[in-house]
């Protein structure tokens, strides 16, 4: 296998599925099959998630919320979306741990750097809620420093566009896809990879980063077989 520990970043959008709200098990259930099959080959997986789906921080702050309280709310249904995926990890026969960076201990652990690594260890798939735990960060930020503090090999951000574009393909027919980048040609382009933060992170700390398709099936598995799948930067 190409990669021994990997960081997978689902975005809350992705749980939709066809739907414009909520979480649509079916599609929760897909992942968890294709985390599953990745899993069985000795691959240790750590997962975060989005929460816009849900609850989307920066536009409530624009309907007039506060921004931290939009955020902590945003936080909240992260861990929502966490504990679906979770529960479809199980129903496919697959041990995990849901890890918050906000305890709540009747639902999830605490995050602890060096319980998730264990975890990971021991073939448990770990899915990490509540961002940061800090207002004014996104999960993008999340997934780039849990990433980094497991030592993960790979950031996978998953979405459901097939890679980065010259420009948006849902709204520009004529956009050219990359299929490699490094991080100085992103910042030159000006290309919407990962909000700066994360970016940023991953640069300074050497971490590629592959953003494919996820709702292609069976892409997780060829991108683990060496498969040039998505568009990687590094």
């Amino acid at each position: 296998m190409k990669y021994k520990r990997i960081l997978l970043k689902l975005s809350g959008e992705s749980l939709m599925g066809e739907q414009s709200y909520g979480i649509d098990n079916a599609r929760v259930l897909q992942y968890a099959e294709e985390i599953k099959a990745i899993q069985k080959l000795g691959i240790e997986v750590a997962v975060v998630v989005g929460g816009g789906n849900i609850f989307r921080g920066l536009s409530a702050e624009k309907s007039g919320m506060d921004r931290a309280q939009a955020d902590y709310m945003g936080m909240l249904a992260t861990v929502i979306n966490a504990m679906a995926l979770q529960n479809a990890l199980e129903t496919v026969g697959v041990y995990s741990r849901l890890l918050s960076a906000i305890k709540m201990e009747q639902i999830c652990e605490p995050y602890v750097r060096r319980r998730a690594m264990r975890h990971l260890e021991k073939g448990r798939v770990v899915i990490f809620g509540a961002g940061t735990g800090n207002p004014y960060f996104t999960t993008d930020s999340a997934a780039a420093l849990r990433a980094i503090e497991i030592k993960a090999d790979v950031v996978l951000k998953g979405t459901r566009v097939d890679g980065i574009y010259t420009a948006d393909p849902e709204k520009d027919p004529t956009a050219t896809k990359f299929d490699t980048l490094t991080f100085e040609e992103v910042y030159n382009r000006q290309l919407n990879v990962m909000d700066m933060t994360a970016f940023t992170l991953c640069d300074e700390n050497k971490l590629p980063i592959i953003v494919f398709d996820m709702n292609k099936e069976n892409n997780l598995m060829r991108l683990m077989q060496g498969e040039k799948i998505g568009t990687l930067v590094k």
